[in-house]
């Protein structure tokens, strides 16, 4: 995809994302009434916690596909798709544990306990934290790139422990609520304004993820240029 598709696409996902993210705030913040047993209110920090964390784990599943690919087919792209990504499930995942300590300040009266699920959470933003840490340590940027591809696989292992955390080991986090076999253990409504933020923060992820990967090749275009004119000065 060219620089001006990745722009134009990029304008209509704009535009797209921040009607879906005010759909979702009226949805959450005033349409959704309050869950009726023990939640009340606090059932609205759902509606941003949970698809953050969706397109959290979106993210690092995009990571380590794009790294798989890059280290197949050693293309720039498959990197810069692979960065951008890093970036935004790194936001993700910081949004994703700040909205949980604050759900858990509500329901368990504090706001951070050695759970499975939030110490595997923290593991992963870790981990992706050091992938950021190491792109920024290496110079040669083919050792770079191939480093980092490595690191992006073995981060995204830890998606599935996270997801299943609360499966195998007693957990102060409850179980899915929304989507489960059984069907949804929540009110329609609530579980309408869930769907349509989880659809909002995906839409959110593409946008950022078009408009990062178009800022990166951007820059690569650049320094190409910036680097011919230095060897015609050369010459």
């Amino acid at each position: 995809m060219t620089l001006s598709r990745l722009g134009s696409a990029s304008r209509i996902l704009g535009v797209l994302t921040t009607i879906l993210m005010v759909v979702t705030l009226y949805l959450a913040l005033i349409w959704s009434p309050p869950e009726r047993t023990m939640l009340g209110n606090s059932v609205r920090i759902l509606y941003f916690h949970a698809p953050a964390a969706w397109t959290a784990y979106l993210s690092f599943g995009v990571v380590a596909l794009a790294s798989i690919l890059y280290l197949w087919r050693r293309t720039r792209l498959w990197d810069v798709i692979a960065l951008a990504s890093v970036e935004i499930g790194v936001l993700l995942t910081t949004l994703t544990l700040l909205s949980g300590m604050a759900w858990g300040q509500v329901i368990w009266g504090v706001p951070w306990t050695w759970d499975a699920r939030l110490t595997s959470t923290l593991i992963l933003w870790l981990i992706y934290i050091g992938y950021l840490m190491l792109r920024a340590s290496v110079d040669d940027p083919e050792r770079r790139a191939r480093l980092s591809a490595i690191l992006g696989i073995v981060g995204a292992l830890d998606i599935p422990i996270i997801h299943f955390a609360v499966l195998w080991w007693r957990t102060l986090h409850p179980a899915p609520i929304a989507v489960r076999p059984g069907g949804p253990a929540m009110d329609p409504p609530l579980v309408i304004a869930l769907m349509v933020s989880m659809v909002a923060f995906t839409v959110l992820y593409i946008y950022l993820m078009t408009a990062r990967v178009q800022l990166e090749l951007t820059r690569d275009a650049a320094e190409a240029v910036r680097h011919r004119r230095e060897l015609a000065l050369g010459d």
